[in-house]
């Protein structure tokens, strides 16, 4: 790869139905550098999803079909950067996001990273639960990746070599992608980077419930390569 200073971003979103967050997302990312590509893929929304998307970035895409792998894999398969950084459209990332992630990307022997990620508005069992998650994904980067979708970054030579998401996994696309492409190269965890979710899964459906269908669909993933959960509903 190039040196950093000319090594190429490109941010890639899937969205549906996703007014109340995007911009702020994209008002975020569009200040970071201008340089960077930002792509968004809807996935059907009949919101003003597009419509406030297209005010910061002309790499709007809609597909016909939903499902959060086959958006990534859309825009990772349109994107012109060295490195991919995938985002979830209800997170909040730190205005030095994309220069922590070309600093990690600096040692050519790393393919791909994850990092910290917390509650925007934290409850205090919440708090608990992911500052342990967080200290267990970087002590699981050194022996066996593990990373949400709500931040991933990889190299796109290593995203390509893999043919990227699994399409036909409904959840789990995203740990399944990192134990592939993990197999290429050193997936790492960027220390001092955290990204703030909204927890309206959670908040919603109940942290417990969530908590005990994540770890079953993770077990059956690394045991018979699929997940018991058979959709993945948005929850909006």
């Amino acid at each position: 790869m190039r040196g950093n200073r000319d090594t190429k971003v490109s941010v890639i979103i899937p969205t549906y139905q996703e007014e109340k967050y995007i911009g702020n997302l994209l008002s975020r990312l569009a200040k970071m550098n201008p340089s960077s590509e930002i792509i968004v893929v809807d996935g059907g929304s009949t919101d003003e999803t597009v419509k406030i998307a297209r005010r910061f970035t002309d790499k709007v895409y809609q597909i016909n079909q939903r499902g959060i792998g086959r958006a990534r894999n859309y825009g990772a398969y349109k994107a012109k950067g060295d490195i991919l950084i995938f985002l979830d459209a209800d997170v909040t990332p730190p205005p030095d996001l994309i220069e922590k992630v070309l600093k990690t990307f600096i040692d050519e022997k790393t393919i791909g990273a994850t990092c910290n990620t917390m509650p925007a508005q934290p409850m205090t069992s919440e708090l608990l639960y992911f500052h342990f998650y967080n200290r267990l994904l970087r002590l699981c980067a050194k022996f066996k990746p593990h990373s949400r979708g709500e931040f991933m970054a990889v190299r796109r030579r290593e995203f390509l070599h893999t043919n990227g998401f699994n399409e036909n996994l409904p959840c789990q696309e995203d740990n399944d992608f990192v134990l592939r492409v993990s197999k290429l190269g050193r997936f790492v965890f960027i220390s001092d980077l955290t990204v703030y979710e909204t927890m309206r899964r959670i908040r919603k459906t109940g942290f417990l419930k969530v908590l005990k269908i994540w770890v079953i669909d993770y077990i059956f993933l690394i045991l018979f390569k699929r997940t018991v959960s058979k959709t993945w509903e948005p929850v909006r």
